[in-house]
């Protein structure tokens, strides 16, 4: 009996064809209209994580006016945030398109970026202004110091600088031991040995007769001698790491960039790895 009531409730493929066939839609021509529109669901992940976050034991219970049902606090926040963040850009949005806003700014900086423009620097040979017995003794002394100090300025920019001082109203004489000190504190110019401890850098270039050698005290001294000119002499020390070439005793070198270093108020000079040993009276070989 129960199964006579089972199978009249069955119904067959071809009435689920016929009753499915009645609900389709059918366009002018008679051809089955198709809904291409997907349908959106959530996947077995989704849907377990959906449960995951509803179960949580820090998730909300119930929904109420300052927090969010089923969502952790961590959640709730990100959520705040986002909404904040569009709301700065709306507002950010609106504020761009207000009228004549960036014709205004434009007009502002243009004001202000051509308010008081400095005129252009009129740039003059201060010799111009000396008179003639002036520019006689500056051209004069400007001699005798790029004699006396070489490898540094070219005789123009001494006189330059000494007729500049005394434009300013210095004397000659006080101009003259000012370009002498800043010369001697010029990269690459070539101090005298007896002026070396008063000029105020730390490394200086040097050249001169090397007079006297001896025997290095330590191990990590190459060599340890003399250097002499005209003005006066000095100790000089070779370090065994600088790994520079050998001098000899009566051999004329240029020291250059090498440090000054002082013991018992004396001052000599050392040769590192950062300074170079030129021999000038050594001919090129094509020459």
């Amino acid at each position: 009996m129960s199964s006579k009531n089972v199978s009249s409730e069955v119904v067959s493929v071809d009435e689920q064809a016929f009753e499915k066939h009645d609900d389709v839609e059918v366009d002018e021509d008679g051809f089955e209209v198709v809904d291409e529109t997907p349908e959106f669901r959530a996947t077995v992940d989704m849907e377990v994580q959906a449960k995951v976050d509803s179960n949580h034991p820090d998730a909300r219970v119930e929904e109420g006016p300052d927090h969010l049902y089923g969502k952790t606090l961590e959640q709730e926040e990100r959520i705040k945030a986002r909404e904040a963040e569009l709301e700065h850009i709306s507002a950010q949005a609106e504020l761009s398109q207000q009228e004549g806003r960036a014709k205004r700014t434009r007009e502002v900086v243009v004001e202000q970026c051509g308010r008081d423009e400095p005129e252009p620097v009129e740039r003059t040979d201060p010799r111009e202004k000396l008179t003639q017995e002036e520019l006689a003794a500056v051209n004069k002394q400007a001699m005798r110091i790029s004699d006396e100090v070489n490898g540094g300025w070219s005789r123009a920019v001494v006189a330059k600088q000494l007729a500049e001082k005394v434009q300013r109203g210095e004397d000659v004489t006080k101009a003259v031991l000012e370009t002498l000190d800043e010369l001697k504190a010029v990269p690459g110019a070539i101090v005298p040995i007896a002026d070396v401890p008063d000029v105020p850098v730390g490394e200086v270039t040097v050249e001169g007769e090397i007079t006297e050698l001896w025997t290095p005290s330590a191990s990590n001294i190459q060599q340890v001698g003399l250097i002499e000119d005209e003005s006066g002499r000095t100790k000089f020390t070779v370090w065994e790491k600088s790994g520079k070439t050998v001098v000899r005793e009566g051999q004329t070198v240029r020291f250059r960039a090498v440090k000054k270093n002082w013991y018992q108020g004396r001052c000599s000079l050392a040769i590192t790895g950062w300074s170079r040993i030129e021999f000038p009276e050594r001919g090129r070989w094509w020459e």
